[in-house]
């Protein structure tokens, strides 16, 4: 005949290993998902409700920087922050112009 095993007893680590971790995880996914779908950004509802951004063209002249052009178009506002609207509205890589390049630069 054979002895009779005990029944398994987990401890304390154990049970946390094998019931907490996975449900820290579970809580983990459920925040990611509830930011993604409740997520601040949200694009318009039709295009009656887009405005574009209104713009004026310049042309870089030789010399000249993005610094420079942004305390000319914008003198009240802080020209870090116009040089920041005008790299995000041309799609630039950086902050870096040519001379003869065309870039649009928010109005007012």
């Amino acid at each position: 005949m054979k002895p009779r095993q005990a029944p398994l007893r987990l401890t304390r680590r154990g049970r946390f290993v094998f019931i907490g971790v996975p449900l820290i995880l579970l809580a983990a996914l459920v925040l990611s998902f509830s930011g993604f779908f409740n997520a601040p950004a949200k694009a318009a509802e039709s295009a009656s409700e887009l405005s574009p951004t209104p713009t004026v063209t310049v042309t870089v002249q030789p010399g000249e920087s993005l610094w420079a052009i942004a305390e000319t178009v914008a003198p009240e506002r802080d020209p870090r922050d116009v040089v920041a609207d005008i790299v995000q509205l041309n799609n630039l890589e950086a902050a870096r112009v040519v001379p003869g390049q065309a870039l649009f630069i928010p109005a007012g």
